[in-house]
């Protein structure tokens, strides 16, 4: 046996009690290292635990094939939900933890089979400049699916956000509220047209009274809607128009000479009755 399949071995057996140590030691004030559930606890050892396990194949295994192995474990951990809501910084300090614990391991190896300076040195290195390549390509995936979860979530807030609600059977209402970017904008445009539509509808109230602020970009898009709308045979009516928003439109020069308009949505209800 060599000198560095001594040291594999050497670490694997020592992976339960760098486990035991590694969570003694963790700091316990956020995100997924702060759970009290047992169950919970102890899947994040047996996460530890097996990172250790393939880890430590880098002492004998070609870089590829390590690495290849080791892939399966870094996907999974880092789009993880409860890694996912842990601050990126505790999940570093505990990868730099981990890459001490394993330094220690190899000194204590080389104290106890009389290894050369020599020996810890490049083993060491390669702890190191190893640890280092994994938590960047941790960080790496961590961050594409904490991007890809963002847009997800803001996909979903923005489809929620665009409700068409049915009055009559082709009377429809959506109202707006916070703040429209260009983005928000866009997304109101394809999901009423694809609400409406579907509902069958012949009129949609469109209510503004809860928007402070629309710029000229937002105010193309509630033109496009409008002009959409009717070339779907759909009439639409703004209403609510609030001050702030009346003040500015005139400011940018926007014309709303086209387009039906109420000063409260119950003013465009009643006058929808009458006629």
């Amino acid at each position: 046996m060599t000198r560095c399949e001594e040291l594999y071995e050497f670490l694997m057996s020592k992976a339960t009690e760098l486990t035991e140590r590694w969570y003694e030691e963790a700091d316990k004030t956020s995100g997924v290292y702060a759970s009290t559930n047992p169950k919970e606890i102890s899947f994040l050892k047996e996460q530890n635990k097996l990172f250790h396990l393939k880890f430590f194949k880098v002492l004998k295994e070609d870089e590829d094939i390590f690495l290849k192995n080791l892939e399966e474990w870094i996907l999974a951990v880092a789009k993880d939900e409860s890694h996912q809501v842990t601050p990126i910084n505790s999940i570093m300090k505990e990868f730099y933890r981990v890459r001490n614990h394993y330094l220690e391991l190899v000194q204590q190896f080389i104290a106890e089979q009389n290894g050369t300076e020599e020996e810890l040195n490049n083993w060491s290195q390669v702890i190191i400049d190893t640890m280092d390549h994994v938590t960047i390509w941790f960080l790496e995936e961590y961050d594409r699916y904490s991007m890809e979860r963002l847009h997800s979530h803001r996909e979903l807030i923005n489809e929620l956000s665009v409700p068409v609600i049915s009055l009559t059977p082709t009377t429809g209402l959506l109202p707006l509220i916070g703040d429209i970017d260009t983005v928000r904008a866009k997304s109101i445009l394809d999901e009423a047209l694809e609400q409406s539509a579907g509902k069958g509808l012949d009129r949609l109230f469109i209510d503004l009274s809860g928007v402070l602020v629309v710029d000229t970009m937002v105010a193309q898009q509630l033109f496009q809607l409008h002009e959409s709308l009717r070339l779907l045979g759909i009439q639409t009516t703004i209403c609510g128009i609030r001050p702030e928003i009346a003040q500015t439109a005139t400011q940018l020069g926007l014309s709303f000479d086209n387009i039906s308009i109420c000063s409260t949505l119950q003013r465009a209800l009643q006058s929808s009755v009458l006629h």
